[in-house]
Formats: structure tokens, sequence, C-alpha cells
């Protein structure tokens, strides 16, 4: 079992068909206030290994401490979490105020790379009788890792506008990756509501610096980015966080939504 999406998808990717890999986290579920029924709860006391984001969803860490043992995978460590949440006052960055531990790693397929050899490892461990296999789908896996991240920085290579104008404060390992500059609405939870005065900040943040598209995404409402868009004459774009996928996903997987995601930041900043 994997507690949601990405790391559900490169825990498949490596063991192949050496094991059935499950979410926690349902399709079209926000992972961010997960909680688990009684089953979910058994299903982490049944599983052979349960991969996981420390700290990023309570529900999970509480069941791992209860019932996983031993069989546990944190990846936090390898996902090197190094950025913590910057609001914006008065239309500028006030990085001195920042706040949580950002947890999007995975929106940064060089910190995601780093995820598949802890998650190999572990496997081998496991099942050392098919750790040939295993190496074999993790090293396929990081060449396609490397092709994404080569897209994206030749397609951000050239762009008009560096500042990443976002309703959900998830980007900033992708921002930090490839040269641009977040601006969230929203804090690090998509449904969190904005403060008094956050809306008219991050719109003068949008006039004084020129942007040109502000981003929501799939599994929450665009109302927030709309509001500022509608403020300010901006356009309005998807940018999926990939915490899940659902029907109205840009792609079946996460290589092709972090493709359908570069499309549209070169659309929207936009870029030569």
């Amino acid at each position: 079992m994997a507690s949601f999406y990405p790391l559900q998808w490169v825990t498949a990717q490596v063991a192949g068909d050496r094991a059935d890999v499950g979410s926690l986290t349902k399709p079209g579920a926000e992972p961010h206030d997960l909680e688990l029924t009684p089953r979910d709860v058994a299903t982490v006391a049944d599983a052979d290994l349960v991969v996981y984001l420390g700290g990023f969803q309570t529900a999970v860490d509480d069941a791992v401490d209860q019932e996983a043992g031993n069989r546990a995978l944190d990846v936090s460590k390898s996902a090197d979490l190094s950025l913590r949440y910057t609001p914006i006052e008065e239309g500028e960055q006030h990085s001195e105020e920042a706040g949580s531990t950002d947890p999007h790693f995975w929106l940064d397929p060089i910190r995601l790379s780093h995820v598949v050899g802890q998650v190999t490892d572990r496997l081998v461990r496991l099942d050392p009788t098919h750790a040939g296999q295993f190496r074999r789908n993790a090293a396929d896996l990081r060449a396609r890792l490397r092709t994404v991240d080569w897209e994206y920085r030749s397609g951000l290579a050239h762009c008009a506008n560096p500042d990443l104008v976002t309703s959900h404060n998830a980007f900033g390992y992708l921002a930090q990756r490839y040269g641009l500059t977040q601006v969230g609405i929203t804090g690090l939870t998509p449904d969190q509501e904005p403060k008094p005065g956050d809306l008219a900040d991050v719109t003068a943040f949008v006039r004084a610096h020129d942007v040109r598209t502000i981003y929501y995404e799939t599994l929450v409402s665009p109302a927030i980015a709309q509001t500022v868009a509608a403020e300010t004459g901006a356009n309005t774009e998807v940018l999926d966080p990939i915490e899940g996928l659902t029907k109205d996903s840009q792609g079946r997987d996460y290589l092709q939504v972090m493709r359908a995601n570069l499309a549209n930041l070169r659309r929207g900043q936009p870029c030569t």
C-alpha cells in the first residue's frame, strides 16, 4: 500500500508484476485531510509494505505507528523536504515569515527520482529473488523522469514572466527547479480559505508584476483563481498538483499529467 497517488505510481512502476500496489487515498479524494476507515487501517496492518510520506497525512502516520511495525517506508528523507511556505503581503513575498514545510516534492521529477531509489532498495530487501527486475524497472523509471526534467528545463528556459501565481501553494519545488517564483493565493492545503487581505495582496502582486495567468487545479473549486483573474484581467489555466487522478485529469498517469502541466505553463507564462 501507498499513502497517495505519486507514491503508488512509483512503487507500482518499480515492482512491476511482482506486487499489487494500492493507495489509501482514493481517486478524486483530497489527500491533505485524509481520514481512514477501519477497513483502511486493516489494509495497513495486512500489507507487506506501506510506502508513505511522514508528516503529510496524520491519519496515515497514526495507522503506520499502530499497525505497520517495521513494514513501513517513510520517503521524507530521500524526498528532501527543504522548502517552507512563504506568504505574500502587500504584493511582496515575505520569506522571514515562512511557515509549514512544503510536502509537494513529487512535482520535482529529480526529487521523485531520489525516492525511486529508496523504494527500490526496500523492495530488494523484501523480495531479493527479483532484485534484478526491480533494479531494471527503477533504471527505466529514472530515465523517464530525467526526460521529463529535460523537457521542463528546455520548455521553461525562455519565459516572459517567472512569477507563478497559483490557487494552492503546491508548486514550490517545481518552481525552484525550473527558475520560477511561486505565489500561492492560499496555503499548503487547497481547501484553505484565504485570510482577510490575501486576495488583495495577491491581486496587487499580479498587477505589479504583469502576471498574465492564474492557475487552478482539478480537485478543488477554481473560484479563488477566477476571482483574482477577474479583478486583474488575467487568464486562468489548469495546473495539476498530481495528488490523485480523476476523469478530469489531463493524462492517465504521472508522466502524462506532468507534460500537460508543462504545456499549460508554456502558454500561461508565456514561453518561447
